[in-house]
């Protein structure tokens, strides 16, 4: 649905509205949410909206989450063409000795690169991980320094990669703002690939294997990404669920259980999807502002919503939440329609700020020989009465 506007403050650069209607301020202690993770990260996809953090940009150990970043190596060199889903690879002794989950592979083996897919999101295998590994770097050690600089490009500034498998390192570290980063990167940038990360189950070498990840097939959407667990990172879940037009990433890590880990992703979940709704506040090419434009051949330009913008909301209770637009004025001439120039900004308590950027919606040249010289006139005249007012003082 889309939400009425009632602008109440109009100032130059500035502009305030409120939302009619009734919202109380959304955040977890008011919708009855604690989480017992030590760490957590919770985003909406559809709105971009952060629901909840804590320790969310903590660098700690993510265990088996990290074969998330091996999955994306191995995703991008296949759209990159350096090799297909048919694509086979050899079985090091050092892949075969790895312990822990495995796929199982023997030296003998040669499995695909899809098989390799399989074997990682399905099965978390990691033997298969330090395969991908060698297959794309020669060496753990040589995609570990490749994985790192990826991540860093991705904007994951506090991940460090040791290894292709999250076997414990002191060095090997991620927060949940990273692996969320990344979860949502995979998503939306390689959905093709994204569904073997909701596979039920995979055989290899006569062994069938359930997914570690919970709630699959439980009726509350989530369809994928990856658990964890080491003694220093606790039990853990990068996970995904979508309901509706609405999908939200979340990671959490240091629970104390199994049991734990699955009452605390089917909690977030429930609170994401059942204590929140999404209004749109306006469409993309709706005029939030109209500001004034220096030495153009118009006076003015239109500020308008360069994509839909959607929020959420608490679903009960009284509203109140605030928003101004934010730009820089007068704007210098010339400007092309399209160019960024503002933002919308929306404050919702306790959620912090969503920012929509705002383009000009018409283009605006600059001024002529008659433009100019008014403004020059205008310009000395403001000089000359403040000097006067000076004077006066």
């Amino acid at each position: 649905m889309q939400i009425g506007l009632r602008w109440i403050i109009h100032s130059a650069g500035v502009l305030a509205f409120a939302v009619l209607g009734s919202v109380q301020p959304a955040f977890a202690q008011v919708a009855g949410f604690e989480t017992r993770a030590s760490s957590l990260y919770v985003r909406d996809l559809s709105t971009g909206m952060v629901l909840m953090e804590k320790a969310a940009d903590v660098p700690l150990p993510p265990a088996s989450m990290s074969k998330l970043m091996t999955l994306l190596m191995l995703f991008e060199a296949l759209e990159d063409d350096r090799m297909s889903l048919d694509t086979e690879f050899s079985v090091s002794e050092r892949a075969h000795a790895m312990g822990g989950s495995r796929m199982f592979l023997e030296t003998r083996d040669r499995p695909t690169a899809e098989d390799l897919i399989r074997g990682i999101a399905v099965l978390s295998g990691n033997d298969a991980t330090v395969v991908v590994a060698e297959g794309l770097a020669g060496t753990e050690e040589a995609f570990a320094q490749l994985a790192t600089r990826r991540a860093r490009e991705l904007g994951m500034r506090n991940t460090t990669i040791a290894n292709s498998s999250g076997w414990p390192d002191p060095d090997h570290l991620m927060s949940k703002r990273d692996l969320g980063i990344l979860a949502e990167h995979i998503i939306t940038e390689y959905p093709q690939y994204y569904t073997y990360l909701s596979e039920r189950e995979f055989t290899w070498n006569g062994i069938t294997q359930p997914n570690r990840v919970p709630l699959l097939g439980a009726g509350i959407g989530l369809d994928g990404l990856k658990t964890g667990f080491t003694s220093a990172a606790g039990y853990s879940l990068t996970g995904s669920a979508r309901q509706g037009d609405r999908r939200i990433i979340f990671a959490f890590g240091g629970l104390s259980s199994e049991r734990e880990r699955v009452q605390e992703a089917e909690a977030i979940i429930n609170w994401a999807f059942r204590q929140f709704a999404k209004v749109n506040v306006g469409e993309a090419g709706d005029v939030m502002e109209t500001a004034a434009v220096w030495l153009g051949n118009e006076a003015t330009v239109p500020l308008v919503l360069a994509e839909d913008a959607d929020i959420l909301v608490p679903a009960i209770g009284p509203r109140d939440i605030q928003g101004r637009v934010v730009y820089d004025s007068p704007l210098p001439a010339p400007i092309a329609a399209g160019d960024a120039l503002g933002s919308l900004i929306i404050e919702i308590p306790e959620l912090g700020e969503t920012r929509v950027p705002l383009v000009a919606g018409a283009d605006v040249a600059e001024g002529g020989f008659a433009v100019r010289a008014q403004a020059s006139a205008q310009r000395l005249f403001n000089m000359v009465l403040g000097s006067a007012r000076d004077a006066m003082n």
